[in-house]
């Protein structure tokens, strides 16, 4: 592997690709640090040495590498344009207009990926006003200095308008990388966050008691998630596929077998970032509420705190529930069936039209249910063994889930360099 990477460097072309790529993750990072107007860096870093710090945004400061707690340009990350791309996805259902946009092909996706701008920007607007609005009261929670000293409107709408234009960056930045580099560009900025934070939890966790013992134990965990996940996301069921032979002219086209690849995990890790969200909101709305009353003490105890049973047992409910939702989303049997059909391709042993796509939709329920499983199971395991040992949450940055994430995200990626590298006759780093 070691040789077949530097061969990637050796040859020209793809060596230009992999340092623009590595070039824009390092601006990428650079922002990070980058204080947005009118924040007070000095401030914000008392208030993160006093850790105080609240829960509720943990998953949008993960994907941002850190940068919303530093208050950045960058604060939101990546997070507003994923959540634009699966609203869009969903609108599918919803909205005929967009399953026809789907169904054209590469005009349709175009304008299929301009909505996703256009909302990524409202999504950015939105998130970043209510990230401005709690930064002097919830996002730092008994910390002396306000981390935006002037709170005047005209200050707090300028800070708005850098942390939205950050986001617009973010989005050119990554579609760049995908036009220009090695990779899809956004994948690799949720890596770049994602793997940015785990050396500060690493050092946490040695700093603790029991540190050296504990890092072996965390280290060996995360290596046998990291094997499954190799294992899982490699393995797919082959549906086999003949077509039949056909006259066109004096040519005969047809008679050739293929299959078709279905994947164990075909959501990814979508649903666990739709459950993830979910959860946060009942804790968004007890940060405005008074600590005094029952019902916030009650989201607090429960739905707030990663490692209670209920906080699991919703949390594994939403994991199921959205895996089985966006696989149907995202993998129709009856389209499938019928472009099968015009081209006069059919599953042996089962004929072409409606048996064909409940054939599909059988293996298809199967498959999801063992890869809604996996996904619970990666999800929830780090959290409980943590819990076990002691170790905070915040430390492990949501432990399997950014596993999966950056094992995903490097399996895709080696996987395109490979391809590459094959294309101009070198042996590439899968054999």
């Amino acid at each position: 592997m070691l040789g077949a990477f530097a061969q990637a460097f050796r040859t020209p072309d793809l060596r230009r690709k992999l340092l623009f790529t590595l070039g824009i993750m390092a601006i990428f990072r650079l922002g990070t640090f980058v204080p947005a107007p009118g924040v007070s860096y000095r401030n914000v870093q008392q208030c993160l040495a006093e850790g105080g710090t609240a829960d509720l945004l943990g998953m949008v400061n993960l994907f941002s590498g850190g940068a919303l707690l530093q208050l950045s340009i960058f604060a939101l990350g990546i997070m507003p344009y994923i959540t634009a791309s699966i609203i869009v996805q969903l609108m599918r259902v919803v909205i005929p207009r967009f399953e026809e946009l789907h169904k054209e092909g590469q005009s349709g996706t175009a304008k299929l990926t301009q909505y996703t701008r256009y909302l990524t920007i409202f999504l950015a607007v939105l998130q970043s006003s209510v990230i401005v609005t709690v930064a002097n009261t919830s996002l730092f929670p008994g910390c002396t200095p306000p981390p935006i000293p002037n709170d005047s409107p005209l200050n707090l709408v300028l800070t708005i308008i850098a942390m939205t234009a950050g986001t617009a960056l973010i989005m050119w930045l990554g579609e760049l990388i995908t036009e220009r580099g090695v990779g899809n560009g956004m994948s690799l900025l949720i890596f770049t966050s994602i793997a940015a934070s785990f050396p500060s939890a690493f050092g946490s966790i040695l700093e603790s008691d029991g540190g050296v013992g504990r890092f072996i134990a965390v280290i060996g965990l995360i290596l046998l998630i990291t094997l499954l996940i190799v294992f899982v996301e490699q393995s797919q069921r082959r549906v086999p596929v003949q077509y039949a032979k056909r006259m066109v002219g004096r040519r005969m086209y047809g008679g050739s077998s293929t299959y078709i690849p279905i994947k164990i995990n075909m959501a990814n890790v979508i649903p666990v970032i739709f459950a993830s969200s979910l959860l946060a909101l009942p804790s968004l709305a007890a940060q405005f509420g008074d600590p005094s009353e029952a019902w916030v003490q009650w989201i607090l105890t429960n739905v707030a705190d990663p490692q209670s049973l209920l906080y699991l047992a919703f949390f594994a409910s939403l994991i199921l529930f959205f895996a089985f939702f966006y696989t149907s989303i995202t993998f129709n049997p009856d389209e499938v069936a019928d472009n099968m059909k015009r081209y006069g391709g059919f599953i042996p042993g089962i004929r072409a039209g409606r048996p064909t796509a409940e054939y599909l939709q059988y293996v298809m329920t199967r498959i999801t249910t063992v890869g809604a499983i996996y996904l619970t199971l990666v999800a929830l395991i780090p959290t409980i063994v943590f819990a076990q040992m002691g170790i905070d949450q915040q430390m492990m940055a949501f432990g399997g889930t950014s596993v999966l994430i950056v094992v995903g995200v490097g399996l895709q990626t080696v996987k395109e360099i490979d391809s590459q590298l094959q294309q101009r006759h070198y042996e590439g780093f899968l054999r």
